[in-house]
């Protein structure tokens, strides 16, 4: 694809941080965590949308952009298009968390709550691109915004020298397929997770060929929504550079996010928190690893329910 990782790192050094890797336990020196959940925005999306954003034309940007999004990648593409001053619409479903919703709209972007599903909300960016002139910012399948995921493989090849395994959410494969093409050349194994009520992608895999299906209540709901019948990268590049699938189930990922926060003060969503529950339920990584707990951005009402007593 012709991408370069270093050079997205550089381009988007003054928009997204290079967040912390801590160990996940006090005196581990095998696993170890990729803190995207403190990342500007509070998800890796920031990374894609910048560097998408940042490689419009002067024309694209003055038309402005759309995006479509369950939250995390709205946010992103809202909080950077506005200190760029990029007029910028936000389609999302009509279920997308009220604490996600809150901050694309604080951003200064245009909401346009576009119905039931997110396959839905994909529908209405596309005609909104179309009708209004606005350049698409996907949150996935686009080469630029896989490139900026990439350059979280960047960071830790320099922060966890001897790295082996790295663990990666799944959803429509923008991360792992930017962490996959940046890592796997090193010799670095990439294990993809999904959540059992968001796996169109993994579902594709099985199937040999992107497919629908139905939005499924999930406490991962930043892992939801389709994959596009008519993908053009992420499809292809998760079935080439992830070695082993793993699923996990919604107590699993419940019993993550509340032991994440209750033993370490660690606010993760539920999406962000797939690796985890993959590992607190038997998992066992080969060799030293890392695993990307990917967002943070969960509603306080919701982390209260998950980390309270009989949460």
């Amino acid at each position: 694809m012709g991408l370069d990782f270093a050079a997205a790192l550089e381009r988007i050094r003054g928009i997204a941080w290079r967040t912390p890797l801590v160990p996940l336990e006090v005196a581990e020196d095998t696993v170890f965590l990729k803190l995207e959940s403190l990342q500007r925005t509070g998800s890796f999306k920031v990374r894609g949308a910048a560097n998408r954003l940042l490689c419009l034309t002067a024309g694209e940007r003055g038309r402005g952009v759309v995006a479509v999004s369950s939250g995390n990648h709205g946010r992103a593409v809202a909080e950077v298009a506005g200190s760029l001053g990029i007029p910028t619409t936000v389609c999302v479903p009509d279920w997308v968390d009220p604490a996600k919703l809150h901050a694309i709209r604080s951003a200064g972007a245009r909401v346009v709550l576009a119905g039931s599903s997110y396959d839905e909300a994909e529908d209405r960016a596309a005609e909104l691109a179309v009708t209004e002139g606005l350049t698409l910012v996907h949150p996935f399948d686009d080469r630029r915004v896989i490139e900026g995921q990439g350059t979280i493989g960047v960071e830790l090849a320099a922060q966890l020298p001897g790295i082996e395994e790295v663990i990666v959410p799944l959803s429509g494969g923008g991360l792992v397929a930017g962490i996959g093409l940046a890592l796997k050349p090193l010799g670095v194994r990439v294990v993809a997770v999904s959540a059992r009520r968001a796996s169109v992608m993994l579902q594709s895999l099985e199937a040999g060929r992107p497919v629908q299906v139905p939005d499924r209540e999930t406490v991962a709901s930043a892992l939801s929504g389709g994959i596009g019948l008519d993908n053009r990268f992420t499809f292809q590049i998760v079935r080439e550079v992830v070695s082993e699938h793993l699923v996990v189930e919604e107590d699993g990922i419940r019993a993550a996010v509340a032991r994440a926060f209750g033993g370490s003060g660690l606010v993760v969503e539920g999406g962000g928190a797939v690796g985890l529950a993959a590992l607190w339920s038997g998992y066992r990584p080969r060799g030293r690893a890392a695993v990307v707990v990917s967002g943070g951005n969960i509603d306080a009402a919701a982390l209260a329910g998950l980390a309270g007593p009989g949460g």
